[in-house]
Protein backbone atom coordinates (compact mmCIF):
# COMPACT_ATOMS: atom_id res chain seq x y z
CA UNK A 1 0.00 0.00 0.00
CA UNK A 2 1.20 3.42 -0.71
CA UNK A 3 2.58 5.97 1.75
CA UNK A 4 1.95 9.45 1.13
CA UNK A 5 3.55 11.98 3.72
CA UNK A 6 1.83 15.68 3.63
CA UNK A 7 1.55 18.60 5.41
CA UNK A 8 -0.69 18.08 8.46
CA UNK A 9 -4.15 19.84 8.63
CA UNK A 10 -5.56 21.81 11.64
CA UNK A 11 -9.27 19.60 11.08
CA UNK A 12 -6.55 16.40 12.05
CA UNK A 13 -5.90 17.26 15.51
CA UNK A 14 -8.24 14.65 17.17
CA UNK A 15 -6.27 11.87 15.22
CA UNK A 16 -2.78 13.49 15.69
CA UNK A 17 -3.50 13.38 19.25
CA UNK A 18 -4.61 9.87 19.13
CA UNK A 19 -1.19 8.71 17.88
CA UNK A 20 0.21 11.18 20.29
CA UNK A 21 -1.42 9.89 23.55
CA UNK A 22 -0.42 6.21 22.22
CA UNK A 23 3.40 7.54 22.76
CA UNK A 24 3.00 9.13 25.83
CA UNK A 25 1.25 5.50 27.07
CA UNK A 26 4.60 3.85 26.34
CA UNK A 27 6.76 6.74 27.92
CA UNK A 28 4.17 6.47 30.93
CA UNK A 29 4.48 2.87 31.32
CA UNK A 30 8.40 2.74 30.83
CA UNK A 31 9.47 5.67 33.19
CA UNK A 32 6.40 6.40 35.31
CA UNK A 33 8.46 8.86 37.54
CA UNK A 34 8.91 11.13 34.96
CA UNK A 35 5.95 10.96 32.75
CA UNK A 36 2.11 11.34 33.37
CA UNK A 37 -1.19 11.15 32.07
CA UNK A 38 -2.44 14.84 30.63
CA UNK A 39 -5.16 15.90 29.30
CA UNK A 40 -3.40 17.10 26.11
CA UNK A 41 -0.24 15.75 25.09
CA UNK A 42 0.05 18.33 22.26
CA UNK A 43 -1.84 21.32 22.98
CA UNK A 44 -3.90 22.58 20.47
CA UNK A 45 -2.05 25.91 20.14
CA UNK A 46 0.69 24.41 19.59
CA UNK A 47 -0.77 21.77 16.75
CA UNK A 48 -2.35 24.80 15.45
CA UNK A 49 1.44 26.57 15.19
CA UNK A 50 3.18 23.79 13.88
CA UNK A 51 0.42 23.40 11.10
CA UNK A 52 0.36 26.98 10.40
CA UNK A 53 4.62 26.76 10.31
CA UNK A 54 3.96 23.98 8.34
CA UNK A 55 6.40 22.06 10.39
CA UNK A 56 4.11 19.23 11.27
CA UNK A 57 3.43 16.22 8.68
CA UNK A 58 1.25 13.44 8.74
CA UNK A 59 1.87 10.36 6.67
CA UNK A 60 -1.10 8.32 5.16
CA UNK A 61 -1.61 4.64 4.70
CA UNK A 62 -4.52 3.75 2.09
CA UNK A 63 -5.56 7.25 2.10
CA UNK A 64 -6.23 7.05 6.86
CA UNK A 65 -3.49 9.55 8.92
CA UNK A 66 -1.53 6.46 10.36
CA UNK A 67 1.78 8.81 11.17
CA UNK A 68 2.90 11.81 12.53
CA UNK A 69 6.20 14.20 12.08
CA UNK A 70 7.03 17.46 14.18
CA UNK A 71 10.22 18.94 13.24
CA UNK A 72 12.07 21.93 14.52
CA UNK A 73 14.43 23.91 12.12
CA UNK A 74 17.59 25.01 13.80
CA UNK A 75 20.71 27.19 13.04
CA UNK A 76 23.33 26.61 15.53
CA UNK A 77 25.81 28.73 15.23
CA UNK A 78 28.29 29.35 18.69
CA UNK A 79 31.89 30.04 19.28
CA UNK A 80 32.73 26.73 20.20
CA UNK A 81 30.88 24.86 17.81
CA UNK A 82 30.62 24.56 14.10
CA UNK A 83 27.88 26.44 12.01
CA UNK A 84 24.65 24.08 11.44
CA UNK A 85 21.74 23.96 9.82
CA UNK A 86 19.17 21.20 11.29
CA UNK A 87 16.48 19.22 11.06
CA UNK A 88 15.14 18.29 14.53
CA UNK A 89 12.76 15.67 14.83
CA UNK A 90 10.80 16.96 17.87
CA UNK A 91 8.13 13.96 17.63
CA UNK A 92 7.61 11.22 15.36
CA UNK A 93 5.00 8.34 15.96
CA UNK A 94 3.27 5.90 14.26
CA UNK A 95 -0.31 4.68 14.86
CA UNK A 96 -0.06 1.55 16.51
CA UNK A 97 -2.44 -0.36 14.19
CA UNK A 98 -0.09 0.29 11.65
CA UNK A 99 3.25 -0.12 12.89
CA UNK A 100 5.89 -2.50 10.64
CA UNK A 101 4.50 -1.16 7.07
CA UNK A 102 7.39 1.09 6.62
CA UNK A 103 6.10 4.32 7.77
CA UNK A 104 8.98 5.61 9.45
CA UNK A 105 11.25 4.66 6.59
CA UNK A 106 8.91 6.65 4.39
CA UNK A 107 9.24 9.68 6.93
CA UNK A 108 12.94 9.59 7.02
CA UNK A 109 12.99 9.36 3.47
CA UNK A 110 10.54 12.78 3.16
CA UNK A 111 13.44 14.31 5.84
CA UNK A 112 16.26 13.46 3.40
CA UNK A 113 14.74 15.21 0.75
CA UNK A 114 13.78 18.04 2.84
CA UNK A 115 17.10 18.29 4.11
CA UNK A 116 18.47 18.82 0.30
CA UNK A 117 15.98 21.06 -0.72
CA UNK A 118 16.57 23.61 2.50
CA UNK A 119 20.33 22.96 1.89
CA UNK A 120 20.80 21.83 5.81
CA UNK A 121 23.70 19.40 7.16
CA UNK A 122 21.68 16.86 8.84
CA UNK A 123 18.82 15.21 10.62
CA UNK A 124 18.74 14.64 14.60
CA UNK A 125 16.34 13.02 16.86
CA UNK A 126 16.41 12.00 20.64
CA UNK A 127 15.05 8.42 21.20
CA UNK A 128 14.03 7.16 24.82
CA UNK A 129 16.66 4.37 25.97
CA UNK A 130 13.98 2.25 26.46
CA UNK A 131 12.45 2.10 23.27
CA UNK A 132 14.36 -0.28 21.68
CA UNK A 133 12.62 -0.91 18.64
CA UNK A 134 12.71 2.67 16.98
CA UNK A 135 16.63 3.26 18.33
CA UNK A 136 16.81 -0.06 16.17
CA UNK A 137 14.76 1.07 13.11
CA UNK A 138 16.77 4.48 13.38
CA UNK A 139 20.25 2.72 13.25
CA UNK A 140 18.75 0.53 10.43
CA UNK A 141 18.04 3.71 8.83
CA UNK A 142 21.74 4.80 9.01
CA UNK A 143 21.33 7.24 12.28
CA UNK A 144 23.78 7.08 14.70
CA UNK A 145 24.76 8.05 18.45
CA UNK A 146 25.68 11.12 18.82
CA UNK A 147 25.71 11.71 22.74
CA UNK A 148 23.72 10.29 26.06
CA UNK A 149 21.92 11.34 28.35
CA UNK A 150 22.41 9.72 31.90
CA UNK A 151 20.90 10.09 35.18
CA UNK A 152 21.27 9.91 38.90
CA UNK A 153 18.05 9.34 40.90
Amino acid sequence: MEIHIRNARTDEYGTVEAIMKQVQQMHIEWRPDIYKHSEAVLPPEMYEQAVEDKTFFVAEYGGIVAGILFIIYRHIESPNQVTRNVIFVDSMAVDENYRGKGIGHAFFDFLKELKEQRGYDRIELEVNAKNEAAYKMYADYGFTDKSVNMELL
